[in-house]
């Protein structure tokens, strides 16, 4: 018990001259944090989303030609794995693929990209999502 001020001395030093400070720290307690509740955001509007899932980069989904899937199974499991595809987007898509090697089928966000990337290597198809 003789040395009990030299404990306080200590605490004040490193805390800024509270004992129940340093009692806050020791419970887990900011003894910086605000004592009164903050305030909430205010809500966002449609516009506001919009505008920031604009800002975040944009992921696109590659299909590889191959030589062992039928043209006719690319268009399908493109139409399967993108729902937002049309027949007419799935076959030029699947052409471009055959033509030239590869092919863009769709940006979007990196976990959309990715989920439609694995969705078509699930059926069997060579793809693969690269930044735009």
């Amino acid at each position: 018990m003789a040395h009990w001020w030299i404990w306080e001395r200590q605490t004040e030093d490193r805390t800024g001259g509270s004992v129940e400070a340093m009692a806050d720290i020791l419970r887990g307690r900011d003894p910086n944090a605000p004592t009164r509740p903050v305030a909430a955001a205010a809500p966002r509007t449609e516009a506001d989303v919009r505008e920031f899932l604009r800002l975040l980069p944009r992921y696109r989904v590659v299909l590889y030609n191959d030589d062992h899937n039928t043209m006719d199974h690319v268009v399908s499991s493109l139409l399967r794995s993108v729902p937002s595809l049309i027949a007419t987007v799935a076959e030029r898509i699947m052409m471009e693929a055959h033509t030239t090697g590869r092919a863009n089928v769709i940006s979007c966000l990196k976990e959309q990209a990715e989920y439609y990337c694995e969705r078509l290597q699930t059926c069997g198809l060579t793809a693969t999502v690269e930044p735009t």
